[in-house]
């Protein structure tokens, strides 16, 4: 089995980013070097080629790879990056993916050959290729929305705010709910705002729900929210959606076939988008600190650059905003 870097720093005692360091042409210390060269000689470890290409001094620039430019999480996220990373003496670099996976690890292996010195990675999913992508580059990275044992990772509570809306949900007096969520592919709005929900409605009793999916675009939840209202066997008091822009999907579909809401059908969300407080109904959701979560992700990163200590995981909090999207089916 082939070695890794891992490895290596594992059977040295020494900090992974000190193997890359001393690999890359870093300063490391004469007992530290003797220690690596000694394990790297032992176990016939042959330096990846990719990494060792990265030999040239890093440069102040930050790597954001993002899947989408065109929402309003992705933009508030950035925002926030940018200002505390200018800051620092810092500057941004922005890669827009177009929810292309294999355009997300292209960008990583891109940005480190721009001597990037470390990279916020926004994830919609992890596979073994952003693993290996990850570890070869030997530079830091950040996962921010996805956790992973083996990445420094920031996320939302979202099982926590799935299980808020279905208790509220519930509370108002729905039984008979349509949860319109997205693949499970990505496991933060996918997998964790469902599970939530479900937990709500499992310790409720008595109430049941039908499940459905829909792609992240608003023009994709219009449709799936149209075969919802259209059916003739069911008609839910309430559909819980997995994002704002779904929720706002499933409230022009509803315009569109002069269902009221909330009188006929209750809506929520899940992301605090600024239209929804606007819009009449005002839309209950839930609102995440996306701007707040760039400026920390920011700072995060300058850290792990610097070789400071950051937690592993960190959960950000977030805010219930009830407005008048839902009504008392009491």
């Amino acid at each position: 089995m082939k070695n890794t870097i891992s490895d290596i720093a594992k059977i040295a005692g020494v900090a992974k980013s000190t193997v890359s360091r001393y690999l890359n042409g870093g300063s490391v210390s004469e007992a530290t070097r003797r220690k690596i060269e000694h394990v790297i000689k032992e176990t016939g470890y042959i330096p990846n080629s990719f990494a060792q290409s990265l030999k040239a001094k890093k440069t102040s620039m930050i790597g954001a790879v993002v899947p989408r430019l065109d929402s309003f999480a992705s933009s508030q996220t950035v925002t926030g990056m940018d200002e505390a990373l200018r800051e620092s003496g810092y500057q941004l670099l922005i890669i827009n993916t177009s929810q292309d996976l294999s355009r997300e690890i292209e960008a990583l292996y891109d940005l480190a050959r721009q001597k990037i010195s470390g990279i916020v990675l926004f994830a919609t999913q992890i596979t073994t290729s952003h693993l290996t992508a990850i570890e070869e580059i030997g530079i830091p990275v950040i996962l921010l929305g996805q956790q992973h044992q083996d990445v420094h990772s920031i996320i939302y509570d979202d099982f926590a705010a799935g299980y808020d809306i279905g208790r509220y949900i519930l509370a108002k007096g729905h039984r008979d709910i349509a949860y319109l969520g997205v693949t499970e592919k990505d496991v933060a709005v996918g997998v964790q705002r469902k599970l939530g929900f479900q937990q709500a409605l499992k310790e409720h009793g008595g109430a049941s729900a039908d499940f459905y999916e829909s792609g992240f675009r608003m023009s994709a939840a219009v449709e799936a929210a149209s075969d919802i209202l259209g059916s003739r066997d069911r008609q839910p008091s309430a559909i819980v959606c997995a994002t704002d822009n779904i929720a706002l999907g499933v409230m022009k579909a509803a315009h569109m076939r002069g269902i009221r809401i909330p009188e006929d059908i209750s809506v929520t969300g899940f992301g605090g988008y600024d239209v929804t407080e606007v819009i009449h109904p005002g839309l209950t959701t839930i609102k995440y600190g996306y701007a707040a979560a760039g400026r920390l992700a920011a700072r995060h990163v300058i850290k792990l650059v610097q070789e400071e200590h950051v937690d592993p995981l960190t959960v950000l909090s977030y805010e219930f905003m009830e407005r008048e999207s839902v009504d008392n089916r009491k």
